[in-house]
């Protein structure tokens, strides 16, 4: 007879997420009876979904072996969207990437080409680096707000023809497997908090041809509406009024974002395409470019120093292709340093990603696990193994 399905997606979370590694820890961190933890763990390893090897550390006794996902569980597809790049990935569902890959694309050719478009690119990488292992999952990050509710895209300023567009219903349709549709800043912001441990508290700015924040309070993702955390639209203070994207004046992406220094540069005569060669030519020294992501670096602290005071964050944590420009980082330091309350910032860290340009998928990855491991196939999985519970060995 098998265990209900309560508790076996849970003790898949704990393994995969590295907060288990033997049947002991999974009955302290899940509350269950050892007794019914090694029959829900016999279970799962019969299903192939889970796998026993060497030995862990012991606590007194016998060493316990040491659980991990099975390699053949399956996948997790990915994809970031930028305005004119994809990153796409294929994570197991440990969170360990497996094969990531970037392409040019561009958003502005609509949802339906763009998602289709990425359908068809996922499936060539599964097809070309998945090993014949089954997709349990897709994610799909988008540089602009989304309804949690429905993964819908609501009001984007530099996304025309997604406005409202069922994005996780026609992934869905195509994949047939649990979706997650999230802004790319929240993604970014999940993947930092993996590679920052003992930080609950984090705010993750993502400055490339756009910018844009994640939140992680309290050790999860704050999303608020879909709206938590787009610093964007900001009203800052500057020497002239610009129009935004979004169809007002004076916000911080019309001064700040990469788009906005590439128009500034083009207007004294300097033609780049992407924010990267804006840092290269401000690592040159190059004036008109140095002058610009100072002055950015600059705008970007003044209104990171409102939101600091605010939230008091353990950490600000700065990504995307503008982060790697020196003069950025050292503007935003020093405006958040030079007015924000002492309190706020006596043990603040403000830094760069330490996730690295993967930090989206990596947060992808552990956000649809949960999604993943709350599916029917896990119960499903586990019944047509239909094999009898064995005795269960001693952890």
């Amino acid at each position: 007879m098998h265990l209900p399905v309560a508790g076996k997606g849970e003790l898949l979370r704990l393994v995969a997420l590295g907060h288990a590694e033997s049947r002991a820890e999974l009955a302290r961190h899940s509350g269950l009876a050892p007794s019914s933890v090694s029959l829900r763990v016999e279970e799962l390893i019969d299903a192939g979904l889970l796998q026993e090897e060497g030995a862990g550390l012991s606590r007194g006794g016998r060493r316990p072996r040491r659980l991990k996902l099975a390699p053949e569980a399956g996948l997790l597809a990915i994809a970031d969207l930028g305005s004119h790049h994809a990153r796409l990935g294929l994570v197991d569902l440990s969170g360990t990437p497996l094969a990531i890959v970037e392409h040019s694309c561009d958003i502005a050719a609509g949802a339906q080409v763009t998602l289709d478009w990425v359908g068809a690119r996922l499936e060539e990488l599964v097809a070309a680096q998945g090993g014949g292992l089954p997709v349990r999952g897709v994610g799909i990050g988008v540089p602009g707000p989304v309804d949690p509710a429905d993964g819908t895209v609501i009001s984007p300023s530099r996304m025309p023809g997604w406005n409202e567009y069922p994005v996780g219903t026609h992934l869905a349709d195509r994949f047939g497997v649990p979706i997650l549709v999230e802004n790319d800043a929240n993604l970014m912001a999940a993947g930092e908090y993996l590679a920052w441990p003992g930080c609950e508290n984090l705010m993750v700015l993502k400055a490339g041809t756009g910018i844009g924040c994640g939140i992680i309070a309290g050790g999860r993702l704050h999303r608020g509406r879909g709206a938590a955390g787009d610093i964007s639209h900001v009203r800052v203070l500057a020497d002239r009024s610009v129009m935004c994207s979004c169809g007002r004046s004076d916000c911080l992406e019309a001064y700040a974002s990469g788009a906005a220094l590439i128009s500034a540069l083009a207007e004294q005569g300097i033609e780049v395409e992407h924010p990267s060669h804006i840092v290269a030519l401000a690592a040159d020294g190059v004036p008109q470019a140095t002058n610009l992501v100072r002055g950015a670096g600059r705008l970007i602290g003044d209104v990171l120093t409102a939101l600091v005071n605010f939230f008091n964050p353990d950490a600000v944590v700065i990504g995307g292709s503008l982060s790697a420009a020196e003069q950025l980082i050292a503007a935003i330091r020093g405006a958040v340093y030079e007015r924000c309350l002492p309190l706020a910032t006596r043990d603040l860290k403000i830094d760069v990603t330490r996730a690295g340009p993967n930090a989206a998928i990596l947060g992808a990855g552990s956000l649809l696990l949960d999604v993943v491991l709350a599916g029917a196939w896990v119960e499903e999985a586990v019944s047509r193994s239909a094999s009898p519970v064995r005795s269960s060995p001693s952890s």
